[in-house]
Protein backbone atom coordinates (compact mmCIF):
# COMPACT_ATOMS: atom_id res chain seq x y z
CA UNK A 1 0.00 0.00 0.00
CA UNK A 2 1.22 3.73 -0.86
CA UNK A 3 1.51 6.62 2.30
CA UNK A 4 0.42 8.47 -0.88
CA UNK A 5 -2.65 7.49 -0.42
CA UNK A 6 -3.55 7.63 2.44
CA UNK A 7 -5.42 11.71 1.76
CA UNK A 8 -7.45 9.66 -0.31
CA UNK A 9 -8.68 6.91 2.46
CA UNK A 10 -9.10 10.09 5.02
CA UNK A 11 -11.56 12.13 2.98
CA UNK A 12 -13.73 8.99 2.15
CA UNK A 13 -13.70 8.19 5.54
CA UNK A 14 -14.73 11.78 6.41
CA UNK A 15 -17.64 12.43 3.99
CA UNK A 16 -18.41 8.47 4.75
CA UNK A 17 -18.73 9.47 8.66
CA UNK A 18 -20.13 12.28 8.35
CA UNK A 19 -23.23 10.67 6.25
CA UNK A 20 -23.47 7.34 8.58
CA UNK A 21 -26.59 6.40 9.77
CA UNK A 22 -26.73 5.60 13.67
CA UNK A 23 -25.95 1.85 12.85
CA UNK A 24 -23.01 0.18 12.14
CA UNK A 25 -21.71 0.51 8.72
CA UNK A 26 -18.24 -0.13 6.85
CA UNK A 27 -17.28 3.30 5.24
CA UNK A 28 -14.42 2.56 3.44
CA UNK A 29 -13.65 -1.04 1.72
CA UNK A 30 -9.88 -0.88 0.16
CA UNK A 31 -10.69 -4.44 -0.43
CA UNK A 32 -12.67 -4.01 -3.57
CA UNK A 33 -9.62 -2.40 -5.00
CA UNK A 34 -11.45 1.01 -6.19
CA UNK A 35 -8.54 2.80 -4.74
CA UNK A 36 -5.47 1.66 -6.23
CA UNK A 37 -2.87 1.57 -3.44
CA UNK A 38 -5.11 1.17 -0.51
CA UNK A 39 -6.17 -2.50 -1.45
CA UNK A 40 -5.41 -4.06 1.95
CA UNK A 41 -6.96 -1.18 4.33
CA UNK A 42 -10.42 -1.20 5.61
CA UNK A 43 -12.56 1.01 7.98
CA UNK A 44 -15.88 0.39 9.80
CA UNK A 45 -18.45 2.66 12.14
CA UNK A 46 -18.99 0.55 15.39
CA UNK A 47 -20.55 1.94 17.81
CA UNK A 48 -19.42 5.30 17.69
CA UNK A 49 -15.82 3.78 16.89
CA UNK A 50 -13.58 3.50 13.98
CA UNK A 51 -12.07 0.42 13.28
CA UNK A 52 -9.41 0.33 11.21
CA UNK A 53 -8.13 -3.14 9.52
CA UNK A 54 -4.99 -3.17 7.78
CA UNK A 55 -4.70 -6.91 6.24
CA UNK A 56 -1.05 -6.96 5.03
CA UNK A 57 2.24 -6.05 6.40
CA UNK A 58 3.22 -2.34 5.68
CA UNK A 59 6.55 0.03 6.30
CA UNK A 60 6.17 1.65 9.79
CA UNK A 61 5.79 5.03 7.54
CA UNK A 62 2.03 3.85 6.35
CA UNK A 63 1.07 3.38 10.16
CA UNK A 64 2.83 6.52 11.45
CA UNK A 65 1.07 8.66 8.71
CA UNK A 66 -1.76 6.27 9.14
CA UNK A 67 -2.27 7.43 13.25
CA UNK A 68 -1.12 11.13 12.05
CA UNK A 69 -4.22 11.16 9.73
CA UNK A 70 -6.54 9.89 12.75
CA UNK A 71 -5.63 12.55 14.63
CA UNK A 72 -5.79 15.12 12.28
CA UNK A 73 -9.30 13.68 11.32
CA UNK A 74 -9.94 14.03 15.11
CA UNK A 75 -10.08 17.79 14.87
CA UNK A 76 -13.16 17.89 12.08
CA UNK A 77 -16.32 19.15 11.83
CA UNK A 78 -17.12 15.33 10.38
CA UNK A 79 -15.52 13.82 13.92
CA UNK A 80 -17.45 16.33 16.47
CA UNK A 81 -20.54 15.80 14.85
CA UNK A 82 -20.90 12.27 15.13
CA UNK A 83 -19.31 12.23 18.63
CA UNK A 84 -16.03 9.46 18.02
CA UNK A 85 -15.35 7.84 21.15
CA UNK A 86 -12.43 5.57 20.22
CA UNK A 87 -10.11 5.19 16.47
CA UNK A 88 -8.33 1.79 16.81
CA UNK A 89 -6.07 -0.05 13.95
CA UNK A 90 -6.38 -3.76 13.75
CA UNK A 91 -3.15 -5.23 12.52
CA UNK A 92 -4.63 -8.58 10.44
CA UNK A 93 -0.90 -9.64 9.21
CA UNK A 94 0.23 -10.06 12.74
CA UNK A 95 -0.10 -13.32 15.16
CA UNK A 96 -3.53 -12.63 17.20
CA UNK A 97 -4.46 -9.59 14.75
CA UNK A 98 -3.85 -7.06 17.83
CA UNK A 99 -5.79 -4.12 18.17
CA UNK A 100 -3.80 -0.72 18.92
CA UNK A 101 -5.75 2.23 20.01
CA UNK A 102 -5.00 5.26 19.09
CA UNK A 103 -7.68 7.37 20.31
CA UNK A 104 -9.87 7.57 23.31
CA UNK A 105 -11.08 4.14 25.02
CA UNK A 106 -11.80 0.96 23.36
CA UNK A 107 -15.42 -0.18 24.09
CA UNK A 108 -14.88 -3.46 23.10
CA UNK A 109 -18.12 -5.46 23.41
CA UNK A 110 -20.52 -2.78 22.03
CA UNK A 111 -23.98 -3.95 20.86
CA UNK A 112 -24.91 -2.57 17.46
CA UNK A 113 -28.02 -1.50 15.72
CA UNK A 114 -28.80 -2.93 11.60
CA UNK A 115 -31.45 -2.37 9.89
CA UNK A 116 -33.35 -2.02 13.56
CA UNK A 117 -31.62 -5.19 14.75
CA UNK A 118 -29.74 -5.70 17.86
CA UNK A 119 -26.05 -7.48 17.69
CA UNK A 120 -23.63 -8.07 20.42
CA UNK A 121 -19.83 -7.52 18.86
CA UNK A 122 -16.79 -8.55 20.56
CA UNK A 123 -13.89 -6.30 19.16
CA UNK A 124 -9.72 -7.30 19.04
CA UNK A 125 -10.42 -10.51 21.11
CA UNK A 126 -11.11 -12.21 17.27
CA UNK A 127 -10.31 -11.43 13.33
CA UNK A 128 -14.03 -11.31 13.02
CA UNK A 129 -16.39 -8.91 15.42
CA UNK A 130 -19.50 -11.18 15.13
CA UNK A 131 -21.21 -9.85 12.59
CA UNK A 132 -19.98 -9.93 8.48
CA UNK A 133 -21.02 -6.05 7.30
CA UNK A 134 -21.13 -7.26 3.74
CA UNK A 135 -24.08 -9.54 4.33
CA UNK A 136 -26.22 -6.77 5.62
CA UNK A 137 -29.03 -6.83 2.37
CA UNK A 138 -28.68 -10.72 2.56
CA UNK A 139 -30.00 -10.43 5.96
CA UNK A 140 -32.46 -7.80 5.41
CA UNK A 141 -33.61 -10.32 2.46
CA UNK A 142 -34.07 -13.25 5.10
CA UNK A 143 -35.77 -10.91 7.32
CA UNK A 144 -38.48 -9.97 4.37
CA UNK A 145 -38.88 -13.31 3.41
CA UNK A 146 -39.31 -15.58 6.43
CA UNK A 147 -42.54 -14.74 7.32
CA UNK A 148 -44.33 -18.25 8.61
CA UNK A 149 -41.38 -19.83 7.49
CA UNK A 150 -39.16 -22.79 8.80
CA UNK A 151 -35.58 -21.96 8.68
CA UNK A 152 -32.37 -23.97 8.42
CA UNK A 153 -29.17 -22.01 8.97
CA UNK A 154 -25.99 -24.08 8.27
CA UNK A 155 -22.73 -22.23 9.32
CA UNK A 156 -24.75 -20.06 11.62
CA UNK A 157 -21.85 -18.37 13.45
CA UNK A 158 -23.41 -15.79 15.46
CA UNK A 159 -26.75 -16.23 14.26
CA UNK A 160 -27.88 -13.22 12.22
CA UNK A 161 -29.76 -14.80 10.12
CA UNK A 162 -31.49 -15.99 12.29
CA UNK A 163 -32.24 -12.92 14.34
CA UNK A 164 -33.42 -11.19 10.94
CA UNK A 165 -35.93 -14.62 10.25
CA UNK A 166 -37.41 -14.37 13.75
CA UNK A 167 -37.98 -10.93 13.11
CA UNK A 168 -39.76 -11.48 10.15
CA UNK A 169 -41.93 -13.98 11.51
CA UNK A 170 -40.34 -17.17 11.20
CA UNK A 171 -42.49 -19.88 12.92
CA UNK A 172 -38.88 -21.67 14.23
CA UNK A 173 -34.89 -21.44 12.80
CA UNK A 174 -32.68 -24.20 13.60
CA UNK A 175 -29.10 -22.74 13.67
CA UNK A 176 -25.93 -25.63 12.95
CA UNK A 177 -22.35 -24.79 13.59
CA UNK A 178 -19.65 -26.37 14.82
CA UNK A 179 -18.72 -24.08 17.40
CA UNK A 180 -20.43 -23.67 20.46
CA UNK A 181 -18.88 -20.55 21.56
CA UNK A 182 -20.36 -18.40 18.35
CA UNK A 183 -23.96 -20.20 19.23
CA UNK A 184 -23.94 -19.57 22.76
CA UNK A 185 -23.54 -15.57 21.38
CA UNK A 186 -26.21 -16.21 19.08
CA UNK A 187 -28.62 -17.21 21.59
CA UNK A 188 -27.75 -13.62 23.21
CA UNK A 189 -28.51 -12.04 20.25
CA UNK A 190 -31.85 -13.70 20.21
CA UNK A 191 -32.42 -12.33 23.75
CA UNK A 192 -30.90 -8.61 22.98
CA UNK A 193 -33.83 -8.26 20.42
CA UNK A 194 -36.69 -9.96 22.70
CA UNK A 195 -37.36 -13.11 20.79
CA UNK A 196 -39.19 -16.50 21.74
CA UNK A 197 -35.62 -18.76 22.31
CA UNK A 198 -38.27 -21.41 21.96
CA UNK A 199 -38.18 -20.94 18.33
CA UNK A 200 -34.92 -21.25 17.79
CA UNK A 201 -32.61 -24.07 17.74
CA UNK A 202 -28.83 -24.25 18.49
CA UNK A 203 -27.17 -27.60 16.97
CA UNK A 204 -23.63 -27.85 18.18
CA UNK A 205 -22.99 -30.27 15.36
CA UNK A 206 -20.63 -31.52 12.47
CA UNK A 207 -22.92 -30.80 9.38
CA UNK A 208 -21.63 -33.58 7.30
CA UNK A 209 -22.05 -36.01 10.24
CA UNK A 210 -25.71 -35.08 10.98
CA UNK A 211 -28.02 -34.56 8.07
CA UNK A 212 -30.36 -37.39 9.53
CA UNK A 213 -30.45 -34.97 12.73
CA UNK A 214 -31.01 -31.95 10.69
CA UNK A 215 -33.69 -33.62 8.52
CA UNK A 216 -35.77 -34.85 10.78
CA UNK A 217 -36.33 -30.78 11.95
CA UNK A 218 -37.68 -30.20 8.54
CA UNK A 219 -38.64 -29.73 6.08
CA UNK A 220 -37.52 -26.50 5.37
CA UNK A 221 -39.32 -23.62 3.41
CA UNK A 222 -35.58 -22.01 3.76
CA UNK A 223 -32.27 -23.01 3.79
CA UNK A 224 -29.62 -20.67 4.31
CA UNK A 225 -26.04 -21.68 3.44
CA UNK A 226 -23.15 -19.27 4.53
CA UNK A 227 -20.01 -21.08 4.74
CA UNK A 228 -16.06 -19.83 5.34
CA UNK A 229 -13.84 -20.33 2.64
CA UNK A 230 -11.76 -22.57 4.21
CA UNK A 231 -11.89 -23.79 7.72
CA UNK A 232 -8.75 -26.52 8.50
CA UNK A 233 -10.09 -29.42 9.67
CA UNK A 234 -13.62 -28.77 8.46
CA UNK A 235 -14.41 -27.20 5.46
CA UNK A 236 -12.52 -26.35 1.81
CA UNK A 237 -15.62 -24.43 -0.34
CA UNK A 238 -14.43 -26.05 -3.35
CA UNK A 239 -14.94 -29.55 -2.73
CA UNK A 240 -17.14 -29.83 0.22
CA UNK A 241 -19.89 -26.90 -0.56
CA UNK A 242 -21.59 -29.67 -3.06
CA UNK A 243 -21.65 -31.90 -0.98
CA UNK A 244 -24.03 -29.49 1.40
CA UNK A 245 -26.20 -28.96 -2.16
CA UNK A 246 -26.64 -32.91 -2.55
CA UNK A 247 -28.68 -32.87 0.37
CA UNK A 248 -30.62 -29.98 0.13
CA UNK A 249 -33.79 -31.89 -1.66
CA UNK A 250 -34.51 -33.95 1.29
CA UNK A 251 -34.40 -30.91 3.02
CA UNK A 252 -36.43 -28.36 1.41
CA UNK A 253 -40.14 -28.27 1.58
CA UNK A 254 -41.74 -27.77 -2.20
CA UNK A 255 -40.80 -24.32 -3.33
CA UNK A 256 -38.58 -24.06 -0.79
CA UNK A 257 -35.95 -21.54 -1.22
CA UNK A 258 -32.35 -21.49 -0.55
CA UNK A 259 -29.89 -18.53 0.36
CA UNK A 260 -26.60 -19.63 -1.01
CA UNK A 261 -23.14 -17.71 -0.23
CA UNK A 262 -19.66 -17.73 -1.33
CA UNK A 263 -17.23 -15.03 0.12
CA UNK A 264 -13.87 -16.37 -1.78
CA UNK A 265 -12.28 -13.70 -4.42
CA UNK A 266 -11.17 -17.24 -6.31
CA UNK A 267 -14.96 -18.66 -6.69
CA UNK A 268 -17.34 -17.13 -9.04
CA UNK A 269 -21.29 -17.27 -8.62
CA UNK A 270 -21.10 -19.24 -11.96
CA UNK A 271 -19.77 -21.90 -9.55
CA UNK A 272 -22.84 -22.21 -7.20
CA UNK A 273 -24.96 -22.00 -10.36
CA UNK A 274 -23.34 -24.96 -11.91
CA UNK A 275 -22.93 -27.22 -8.55
CA UNK A 276 -26.16 -26.96 -7.78
CA UNK A 277 -27.24 -27.86 -11.71
CA UNK A 278 -24.56 -30.68 -11.02
CA UNK A 279 -25.75 -31.79 -7.30
CA UNK A 280 -29.75 -30.87 -7.17
CA UNK A 281 -31.25 -29.99 -10.50
CA UNK A 282 -34.39 -29.69 -9.76
CA UNK A 283 -33.71 -26.47 -7.27
CA UNK A 284 -33.41 -23.96 -9.83
CA UNK A 285 -31.33 -20.52 -10.01
CA UNK A 286 -33.46 -17.09 -9.89
CA UNK A 287 -30.80 -14.33 -8.81
CA UNK A 288 -28.20 -12.81 -7.30
CA UNK A 289 -28.65 -10.30 -4.51
CA UNK A 290 -26.89 -6.89 -4.65
CA UNK A 291 -24.17 -6.40 -2.15
CA UNK A 292 -24.29 -2.80 -0.09
CA UNK A 293 -22.83 0.19 -1.87
CA UNK A 294 -20.52 0.66 0.50
CA UNK A 295 -18.64 -2.71 -0.50
CA UNK A 296 -18.25 -1.97 -4.19
CA UNK A 297 -15.46 -4.05 -6.01
CA UNK A 298 -14.17 -3.91 -9.58
CA UNK A 299 -14.59 -7.32 -10.10
CA UNK A 300 -18.28 -8.32 -8.88
CA UNK A 301 -16.96 -12.24 -8.56
CA UNK A 302 -14.52 -11.08 -6.28
CA UNK A 303 -16.97 -10.02 -4.20
CA UNK A 304 -19.54 -11.56 -2.08
CA UNK A 305 -22.08 -13.76 -3.87
CA UNK A 306 -25.48 -14.07 -2.25
CA UNK A 307 -27.37 -16.72 -4.96
CA UNK A 308 -30.76 -17.23 -4.54
CA UNK A 309 -32.52 -20.88 -5.44
CA UNK A 310 -35.88 -22.46 -5.11
CA UNK A 311 -37.19 -26.04 -5.23
CA UNK A 312 -39.28 -27.62 -8.20
CA UNK A 313 -39.25 -30.70 -7.19
CA UNK A 314 -41.65 -31.69 -10.21
CA UNK A 315 -38.72 -31.55 -12.54
CA UNK A 316 -36.55 -34.51 -11.36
Amino acid sequence: MQVSKLPIFFSHVSDALYNAPDEVRRLFHGRGRVYPGLEQITCDWVDSQLLINVFKPVEEAFIEALKAGIDTLSQTDSWCAKGVTCAAIQHRYLDGAPLEVVFGELNDKPIVIESGLKYQLNIGRNQNFGLFLDMRLGRDWVKSHASNKRVLNLFSYTCGFSVAAIEGGATQVVNVDMARASLNKGRDNHRLNGQNLSQVKFLAYDIFKSWGKIRKLGPYDLVVIDPPSFQKGSFALSKDYIRILRRLPELLAERGKVLACVNSPQVSGDFLITSMQEAAPQIGYQSRLDNPAEFSDIDSDAALKVMLFEHHPETT
